[in-house]
């Protein structure tokens, strides 16, 4: 009974992002606003009001802090996985690197975290469209904040927030020079989006495509193992 009561205040109640309050403040007076109208329409605010701080909502994670883990920057699903040259604008090379792409949805958990320990080397915004974020050229046309960083090894990892349909703000609070822990929130994408991870030379995805994960808690890659690239199925 004890874990049914914490499981079901773990959904009910739950921080919300200082990003989101001006928001959840709009709406809520709107619904005010629409509820002196018309009652009907008011009890519709009060419910876009609570999908609003349900979107903002970011509750703490539990990251693995073993060296050489690469953790999930963004909550969504895995949209694509394969070999990609990284973003110029982070110098990085023309050379392809293996680059999982995560989805995220306007359900998902839209903060961002660091997926390694280590230096922020170049921080670089880009202005663009506004594709679907699930189309693959969405990386090179949509509007992005990359984000290149090395590891006390001096091997580098780049991740990019891509905006997407509906996305229309990037928030990035890195510097350059700053030094960062895995799972540390960095920032958000409102309402939709993308973002990409691009690996160091010679490191296999341990994640699927259509897998669900999770930002500062599910492992993408081991930098340390010599494992080769998971495969997964529905089931």
């Amino acid at each position: 009974m004890q874990a049914q009561q914490i499981s079901l205040t773990k959904y009910l109640w739950f921080p919300i992002n200082r990003e989101g309050w001006p928001f959840v403040g709009l709406f809520a007076l709107g619904a005010l606003l629409l509820g002196q109208v018309w009652g009907p329409l008011g009890w519709v605010g009060a419910l876009l009001t609570c999908w609003c701080a349900w979107f903002f909502r970011d509750p703490d994670r539990v990251t693995p802090t073993r060296d050489g883990l690469v953790i999930s920057p963004a909550d969504g699903v895995v949209q694509m996985v394969g070999m990609v040259a990284p973003p110029p604008e982070l110098e990085m090379g023309d050379e392809p690197r293996m680059r999982i792409s995560v989805f995220m949805s306007v359900f998902s958990v839209h903060i961002n975290r660091c997926p390694v320990d280590g230096a922020i080397v170049k921080c670089s915004y880009r202005p663009g469209k506004f594709l679907d974020a699930s189309l693959d050229k969405a990386s090179a046309d949509n509007e992005r904040m990359s984000v290149r960083m090395s590891r006390a090894d001096g091997r580098e990892i780049a991740f990019v927030q891509i905006a997407g349909l509906v996305a229309r703000r990037i928030k990035c609070d890195l510097k350059e020079g700053q030094q960062v822990r895995a799972g540390q929130r960095f920032g958000l994408i409102r309402f939709g989006s993308r973002v990409d991870v691009y690996l160091p030379d010679g490191v296999a995805p341990l994640v699927s495509l259509g897998q669900s994960i999770i930002a500062g808690e599910t492992v993408l890659a081991d930098l340390d193992s010599a494992e080769g690239a998971r495969q997964g199925e529905i089931r």
